[in-house]
């Protein structure tokens, strides 16, 4: 493995975008009826061209009541580029529902598939055609490899909405310090610790929709995480059970968790109202 490089082949989907917002409730109910129930039509209205952009057949954006203190709504938007996410902040920004929001957190990142599992196997496979490892050859077939794959996994790195009640949602950085530093650990090492915890997400696949986004140089943290559950006590139970895991136990840092309940989009006025 030494020819090769140490950083695993990954492929990118989706832009995605996290709007964390606080609602100015004492504003809201200070306002006149007539004007509440016109400014929540308009919201509504546009929240729906959101969810369903143009030729989009299933939801692209999701809204979610939070849990806590750390805000009342959670918007989520999987876009084709940045710029279109950069156009979905600016028609926010347009309603008038917007003058009782502040934006408390956001997160940027890019729906990310990890290859530890066949990156070995796709460098292995170019060099057995000759060809010098890093060489442009080398990367032109690496990058054909990657093509395929990403035709192959495009439901998973364009998705859709899941249909599920509640989110979960965190960063999550691999410790880098002079103690323990994941960038430091050979490929292979890093490969079978993937694997190990690769296995315990899938054995709660059938009950969590889990979604990996990459966001270094975009954000904060290295990786934001989404998950989606009818349950949220499997929220629970998953990232207990990974934190035994040696990859989460040696190597991970964890931000803040952020849990909302799913909201219609027509189920807004209600909100509005006082009424989930």
């Amino acid at each position: 493995m030494a020819e090769f490089s140490p950083v695993p082949l990954t492929l990118e989907g989706s832009s995605l975008l996290h709007q964390f917002f606080r609602f100015d409730w004492k504003a809201w109910r200070a306002t006149p009826s007539a004007d509440r129930a016109r400014i929540a039509a308009e919201a509504i209205a546009a929240l729906k061209l959101l969810e369903h952009p143009a030729q989009a057949t299933e939801a692209r954006s999701a809204l979610f009541s939070q849990l806590g203190h750390k805000g009342d709504l959670i918007l989520i938007h999987f876009r084709n580029s940045f710029e279109e996410l950069n156009q979905v902040e600016l028609d926010l920004a347009q309603t008038a529902l917007y003058d009782y929001l502040t934006l408390s957190h956001s997160y940027v990142s890019v729906v990310e598939l990890g290859l530890y599992e066949s990156s070995r196997k796709t460098w292995e496979a170019a060099s057995a055609k000759g060809l010098e490892p890093n060489s442009p050859e080398f990367q032109a077939e690496v990058a054909a490899s990657l093509q395929r794959a990403s035709a192959a996994m495009a439901p998973r790195l364009f998705p859709a909405f899941p249909d599920a009640k509640y989110l979960c949602f965190y960063p999550m950085d691999r410790k880098r310090g002079e103690d323990k530093n994941w960038y430091n650990v050979p490929f292979a090492e890093r490969q079978s610790m993937m694997h190990e915890h690769g296995l315990i997400g899938r054995r709660y696949g059938d009950v969590v929709k889990q979604i990996i986004s990459g966001s270094i140089g975009m954000d904060d943290w290295e990786w934001g995480v989404d998950l989606f559950a009818e349950d949220p006590v499997v929220f629970k139970k998953l990232i207990y059970e990974m934190r035994f895991d040696e990859v989460s136990a040696v190597y991970a840092l964890f931000g803040q968790f952020f849990l909302g309940v799913r909201l219609p989009v027509d189920n807004l006025a209600g909100w509005l109202e006082g009424k989930l």
